[in-house]
């Protein structure tokens, strides 16, 4: 039988509504893998395996009637997806033993479904730090080198889908908390385009740029997952008016699509290895009968320093009672971040703001006809955990990190995570494909094209 953890989710999906294999047998094959790796990666903080069988036995004894898509697969998710009556850290020493009162509005979708929970994945403390060191749970560790980051903030949905640990994963995306571990830990990540998707009953970092988006193995399984959660929420008023999923825009052929190329900033001195996989990635997109073009993007640097002031003061605003009075309860690095929100002004804040609308026009008529934007995520693969645990001094250190990512979310454009490479190391290199407003079937449709052309998102880290 096809050992079930190296499906991809799509294929899960088939092989469980064939009943080539059962919920319960791929629920077993998930914790034995969790078992073998959970020491050396870190990836969980919760896991509910008894909960987990009982469900999967339910899923196989309903008689021919499938709940939806994801009848009896089993996910897990960041520890900051509310699941009613279910502990929420959110990677936190302040938030330890609280439990939700309600349930995510993307994972209620999931759910109804027919996804269950196998458990609760590792974080950042509060989603507020880009490597995946956290000084209350312990560092999660990539599955390529445990000596190496994640990614973050997301750190247990990128290292637990790249190990095989399970098919898909949400992960948040603020500053590039989805992308992040997508590129580090060599998977698939999609960041929706702001307001595609509810954010109700999830732990908030910053009320104008936080996303919600999937990780996955594939560009077709975060297209998937995106195809469940995406849409209008009561609960959320930023999604009022997000389309529905559109699946055959999904599916399109990428021939006829303009890619532009950046002139600047995002090709600035990057890493060989990164670069090699961002020329060889172009040659694939031209040989798929993509038009490739130059595009001269606005001041990025400028787009990315106001990204800076708009979450700096959301997320001291969220958290100032708890400065005020637990301030010794954060770690040292996220104290100081949050303490740093405290420096900027309303006027400043509010004028960052007021730019979003003008920085995105200014965008939009730099591209022209281009579709998609094709860039790096970082300028090298996962540095160690050593040369990036900075501390509380190291927030120019931490920035640098996401220099090619905050621009995104302040644009509130979509940005689809594609693994293209790797390093002489076999370390992964992922590349961030970019779109226009609303666009993101348009990324799924091209990173489906490049990964039947490519093979980077197939192999799995050796066992440890």
């Amino acid at each position: 039988m096809t050992d079930p953890t190296m499906l991809s989710l799509s294929e899960l999906v088939t092989a469980l509504g064939d009943r080539t294999i059962s919920s319960v047998e791929v629920t077993q094959a998930l914790l034995k893998r969790i078992e073998v790796w959970q020491a050396a990666l870190n990836a969980f903080v919760a896991v509910d395996t008894e909960e987990a069988l009982l469900a999967a036995r339910q899923a196989d004894t309903t008689s021919g009637a499938r709940r939806g898509a994801l009848h009896g697969v089993p996910l897990a998710h960041k520890d900051m997806y509310y699941r009613a009556g279910k502990p929420a850290s959110c990677g936190s020493k302040i938030r330890a033993g609280w439990i939700a009162p309600a349930t995510s509005t993307a994972v209620t979708r999931l759910e109804a479904a027919g996804s269950f929970r196998l458990g609760a994945l590792h974080m950042a403390e509060f989603a507020y730090g880009p490597t995946g060191h956290n000084t209350h749970l312990g560092h999660a560790h990539n599955p390529w080198d445990r000596s190496r980051i994640t990614g973050g903030s997301s750190s247990g949905s990128g290292a637990a889908v790249a190990a095989r640990l399970i098919p898909a994963a949400l992960g948040s995306d603020t500053g590039g908390s989805i992308r992040l571990p997508a590129h580090f830990c060599g998977v698939s990540g999609l960041k929706p385009t702001s307001g595609r998707v509810s954010r109700a009953n999830a732990m908030p970092l910053s009320y104008t740029l936080d996303t919600v988006g999937p990780l996955a193995r594939t560009a077709q399984d975060c297209g998937l997952i995106m195809s469940l959660i995406a849409g209008s929420d009561p609960l959320d008023p930023t999604t009022c008016g997000a389309p529905p999923w559109n699946p055959g825009t999904a599916e399109r052929s990428p021939r006829g699509l303009t890619i532009g190329v950046p002139t600047g900033f995002y090709v600035d001195e990057l890493d060989r290895d990164v670069a090699a996989a961002l020329d060889e990635a172009l040659e694939t997109f031209r040989g798929l009968g993509a038009r490739l073009v130059k595009v001269d993007l606005p001041d990025q640097t400028a787009v990315s320093a106001a990204a800076l002031i708009v979450i700096a003061v959301e997320a001291t605003s969220i958290h100032a009672p708890w400065l005020r009075t637990r301030a010794e309860d954060y770690g040292p690095q996220v104290r100081a971040r949050l303490e740093n929100g405290l420096a900027y002004s309303g006027v400043q804040y509010l004028e960052a703001l007021r730019w979003r609308g003008p920085a995105l026009e200014a965008h939009l008529a730099a591209l022209g006809d281009v579709d998609v934007v094709v860039a790096p995520v970082a300028r090298s693969a996962a540095p160690t955990l050593a040369e990036t645990d900075v501390g509380a001094e190291g927030g120019a250190a931490i920035q640098t990190l996401t220099s090619f990512t905050r621009p995104i979310n302040y644009l509130g454009l979509p940005a689809l995570v594609v693994p293209a490479g790797r390093t002489p190391q076999g370390l992964p290199i992922g590349l961030q494909l970019i779109g226009r407003p609303f666009g993101d079937e348009v990324l799924i449709a091209l990173g489906r094209a490049f990964q039947v052309a490519t093979d980077y998102h197939q192999g799995a880290p050796p066992t440890p």
